[in-house]
């Protein structure tokens, strides 16, 4: 008969963000060392807290399964000597399997006869196994771990106790100084320290001490509770997730209030109100039915219901000091200048080897007016990017972006209309810092989408060229999400410009502002390298397989949403059969062309019938390719490019390539090299596994 086993990790409050990726590792790492320990069970169920992590294995068997299992030694061949004895390599399989010579038996692998035994692994009992679950705690990896104290083991947070059970027996073991027990604690005010003696009622024992151990039910607790909130008042209480799932993870007895702060804060611009009770007091902002901001917050205790009015006038006071600060750095802020902050940027360093915000502005401005010239901007749009390229930085040096940094951009924006700057202009402040995060909201206005793309470039250039280029998950100072954000902005705008003459644009300001220094060729390919990568990212998140991502970019990325088309076209592609023979046509031609010779093809030289009729098909394949991949139809360009298979092997199956004649030899191939130069271009189809299906 089976019995419950359960494990619980107690710990000092966890960060709330590593909370839900630790019980979802427990629960994955659990589940597979049961399989591995080879040991049955019914259910798996587990539980988080702030302050735990439990795994329940429900019905775990008593015993180990006992498995049969063959293993394969040196082959045969090799197993005997030349006087017919065991040779060392076939005895020390014998010892190792715990087997003698006579359980040998021959078994052919791929042709190849080798020694073989069939041994039996008896199950133990599963009491024996399952202090190594110790392995399992240990292992869960956080999104920072610590040394605690004079322990060696790295941790997110010390461990205060630990509970161990198979049925009501403690399962022995000891990590970092604290052993295994039946004691575990509820709620650190309402609760008290109590043993386990059934795992089965682990749930409901805790929730008599005010713990509710599963997300997804103080989850539950809190949305309705905020619903109730809605009915009985009126308002509207727009539940933001992320914070939702922070507060959560806050909490172990969750009962949510609402509170009010004074309405002459409503003068303050809402971002600043709402950052102020989301980002900094994990509050929830409140809105009549009309979207309009209210002078009311919801939060949610740790706790009971009991004495909530104290709580609340205490959430009050908290959120009242911090709006006043607000308010006073709102009106401070008002009494300045934009130059004024301007000269504070000639101070603050944007990064060491790059110079100051200023010179960095100065740098997003010029490079801004580039930008809007080479997409054809009109001179109105080109004088707002280029003063909003200028100051799109004023408002770090703000008091408010300076308690607030949240709202970097934002209060640019507000700023910059209370000082008379264009409605463009200051839209654009606020924009040039989109995406904020990977698939975050784009600009909408053409300015705000110039700067953006502006300043992510000097970003992203200026960093890799101070030798700055991330490496593993380390990314600093965001150059993946800025490089990828650069991407989707051009594709979405659908600006027909090359990536690459963006990079060449930013590449050659640093170069004349002599932030590139000795290694510029290293650093220019340094930095396509890295926005090819992150180009590759971008079509393989939209699902395109890795080898067609490779063939597209082989050359470089050129027009992102062309490559993007391209790559679609060539996915479907691949499973067609009647592209086969096409595929394996210009395929050939590549392969036969592998470096472009110079000069032009010579009619006269042709020697047969073949030769002239693929010369006149390129002519045609010429001028539709060009026409459609000037309009960026990829399916167009494609097919004209095929047109030509047909052409391509009637003309390899008349004529000889490398022909004797140096003269007819070359003419062949400049004919193919013309070809392969519209392949290559298009993209390296030699990069393709074509998946025909048959």
């Amino acid at each position: 008969m089976g019995k419950d086993v359960l494990f619980e990790i107690g710990l000092e409050e966890l960060p709330a963000r590593f909370i839900n990726d630790a019980e979802k590792q427990l629960g994955d790492k659990t589940a597979a060392w049961l399989k591995e320990e080879r040991i049955s069970y019914e259910g798996l169920e587990t539980y988080q807290t702030p302050r735990r992590l439990a795994v329940l294995i429900r019905n775990a068997a008593d015993q180990q399964e006992t498995i049969e299992e063959e293993a394969k030694g040196p082959a045969a061949k090799i197993a005997k000597d030349e006087e017919g004895n065991w040779s060392k390599a076939a005895l020390g399989f014998a010892r190792g399997q715990g087997k003698s010579p006579e359980d040998f038996y021959e078994k052919e692998v791929k042709g190849v006869s080798y020694l073989h035994v069939r041994k039996t692994i008896e199950g133990k009992p599963v009491q024996e196994v399952l202090p190594g679950f110790a392995d399992i705690i240990t292992s869960i990896q956080f999104g920072k771990n610590m040394r605690w104290g004079n322990q060696t083991m790295r941790y997110a947070r010390p461990i205060r106790w630990l509970v161990a059970l198979y049925g009501e027996a403690v399962i022995p073991f000891e990590i970092a100084g604290v052993t295994t027990g039946k004691k575990t604690y509820g709620h650190r005010f309402l609760g008290s320290e109590f043993e386990i003696g059934n795992s089965a009622e682990y749930a409901a024992l805790l929730e008599k001490q005010f713990v509710i151990p599963t997300f997804e039910k103080r989850k539950n607790i809190i949305v309705n509770q905020i619903h109730e909130l809605e009915k009985e008042n009126g308002y509207n209480v727009p539940i933001d997730e992320e914070l939702l799932e922070e507060v959560v993870n806050l909490v172990e007895y969750p009962t949510a209030f609402a509170g009010s702060f004074d309405s002459g804060f409503l003068d303050l611009p809402d971002e600043v109100l709402i950052t102020s009770m989301k980002e900094h007091q994990r509050y929830f902002p409140v809105k009549d039915i009309a979207g309009k901001l209210l002078p009311i917050f919801i939060a949610v205790r740790n706790g009971t219901a009991e004495f909530i009015e104290t709580v609340c006038k205490g959430n009050e006071k908290v959120l009242r000091a911090r709006l006043s600060d607000a308010d006073f750095f709102f009106e401070e802020d008002k009494k300045g200048s934009i130059s004024e902050n301007m000269d504070k940027l000639k101070t603050v360093v944007f990064q060491e080897k790059l110079g100051t915000y200023y010179e960095k502005a100065e740098r997003v401005s010029a490079l801004a007016v580039k930008i809007a010239h080479l997409i054809g901007c009109n001179e109105e749009d080109s004088k707002t990017v280029q003063r909003a390229g200028l100051i799109c930085k004023f408002d770090l040096v703000t008091n408010m972006v300076g308690e607030f940094t949240e709202l970097q951009g934002i209060m640019g924006e507000k700023y910059a209309r209370h000082f008379g700057e264009s409605e463009a202009v200051a839209v654009a402040i606020r924009e040039h810092y989109m995406p904020v995060q990977a698939s975050g909201d784009l600009p909408e206005t053409l300015p705000g989408s110039v700067v953006a793309i502006a300043d992510k470039l000097d970003t992203v250039a200026g960093t890799i060229a101070a030798g700055l280029i991330p490496s593993g998950s380390q990314d600093p100072y965001g150059l993946r999400r800025q490089a990828a954000g650069i991407m989707r902005i051009i594709d979405e705008k659908q600006w027909a410009i090359p990536v690459e003459q963006l990079l060449d644009a930013v590449l050659e300001q640093l170069e004349a502002a002599d932030l590139i220094g000795d290694n510029a060729e290293e650093t220019r390919a340094n930095v396509k390298q890295f926005f090819n990568q992150r180009a590759a990212f971008l079509l393989k998140e939209a699902g395109i397989e890795y080898d067609i991502v490779e063939a597209v970019t082989a050359g470089g990325i050129g027009i992102f949403s062309y490559a993007r088309e391209k790559a679609t076209v060539l996915a479907e592609k691949r499973h067609e059969q009647a592209f086969k023979s096409i595929e394996e046509a210009l395929v050939r031609v590549l392969n036969l062309s592998k470096e472009a010779i110079d000069g032009e093809v010579d009619s006269s030289k042709f020697k047969t019938d073949s030769e002239r009729a693929l010369h006149e098909q390129v002519t045609t394949a010429k001028k539709n390719y060009i026409t459609a991949d000037k309009e960026r139809n990829a399916a167009d360009a494609l097919d004209s490019l095929a047109a030509l298979a047909p052409y391509i092997a009637d003309f390899f199956d008349n004529n000889m390539v490398m022909a004797d004649d140096p003269a007819i030899k070359q003419n062949r191939l400049l004919l193919l090299g013309q070809i392969a130069s519209m392949v290559r271009q298009y993209a390296d189809l030699a990069a393709i596994e074509w998946k025909q299906q048959f």
